[in-house]
C-alpha cells in the first residue's frame, strides 16, 4: 500500500545532495508540485537525472533556476538558458548522454542491473574514458546503471496500491524513472480504490511506488 502524503511532505523526503530522478519531458508530464515544494525548501546540491531540463519557469528548469541542483545527467539543454549558462561557467557539472541510453541506464538500476552495452557514441566524446567490449566482432560502450536516491514522477491516476496510468504524452520517462529510486514519490490527478484502475492501462505496477502526492489536494505539511 503507498502512503498518500503532501507535495511539502515529499520535497522534505529529499536531502540536499541527493541523486533526484524526475520524470517528464519538456515538462509534459513532471511534478510540478513537488518540484515547486523542492524550491520552496531550498533543497540544494542536487543530482538531476532527467531527459530535458525544460524552461526556466517550468519542470525542472524552476530548480535550476534557484541554483539548487550542482550536476545532471541530461539528454537535452536547448530550452533552458539558465542551465546552459551555469554548464558554461563551471557551475554546474553536466554528463550529456543519448537520450535512449539514459533511459536504458536509469532501467538497468530498476531491473538490477550494473549497466548496458550500447553503440550509441562509439567513435564520438560519448565514448571518452569509457570501456569498449566487443561481442560477436562487434563494438559497444559499457554504460554504467543511472540509480537515484529518490524519483518523482507526474501520473494520470493511481490506485491506493501504488499502481499508476499515465496520460498520453505524459507516460513518456515517468515509467522508467519510478523504477530508479530508493524511494520513488508519484505526484497523481486522482487516487481510486484498489480495482478501480483498468489493469491493461497500468504503466508502472505499485512495487515501485512508495508514497503518492494528490496534485489537486490541497493539504498543510
Amino acid at each position: 500500500m503507498a502512503k498518500q502524503i503532501s507535495a511539502a511532505q515529499a520535497a522534505a523526503m529529499i536531502e540536499p545532495g541527493s541523486r533526484l530522478a524526475i520524470g517528464g519531458f519538456l515538462a509534459v508530464g513532471a511534478p510540478e508540485r513537488i518540484i515547486d515544494a523542492i524550491v520552496e525548501k531550498q533543497i540544494n546540491n542536487l543530482h538531476m537525472i532527467v531527459i530535458a531540463s525544460d524552461w526556466e519557469d517550468r519542470g525542472v528548469g524552476k530548480l535550476v533556476v534557484a541554483n539548487l541542483v550542482k550536476s545532471a545527467q541530461v539528454s537535452h539543454l536547448g530550452t533552458n538558458k539558465a542551465i546552459q549558462a551555469q554548464m558554461n561557467s563551471g557551475q554546474m557539472t553536466i554528463e550529456l548522454v543519448p537520450q535512449g541510453t539514459l533511459m536504458e541506464r536509469v532501467r538497468a538500476a530498476g531491473a538490477g542491473l550494473g549497466g548496458i552495452l550500447t553503440p550509441t557514441g562509439l567513435g564520438t566524446v560519448v565514448e571518452e574514458g569509457k570501456q569498449v567490449l566487443n561481442v560477436n566482432g562487434l563494438d559497444y560502450i559499457l554504460e554504467p546503471a543511472i540509480e537515484a536516491d529518490v524519483a518523482i514522477v507526474k501520473a494520470y491516476k493511481a490506485d491506493k496500491m501504488g499502481n499508476l496510468i499515465f496520460r498520453k504524452t505524459a507516460r513518456n520517462s515517468n515509467p522508467i524513472m519510478a523504477m530508479a529510486g530508493k524511494i520513488t514519490i508519484a505526484e497523481v490527478e486522482e487516487i481510486v480504490e484498489i480495482g478501480e484502475l483498468d489493469p491493461e492501462l497500468i504503466a508502472c505496477p505499485g512495487v515501485f511506488v512508495n508514497y503518492i502526492v494528490n496534485s489537486t489536494e490541497v493539504t498543510n505539511g
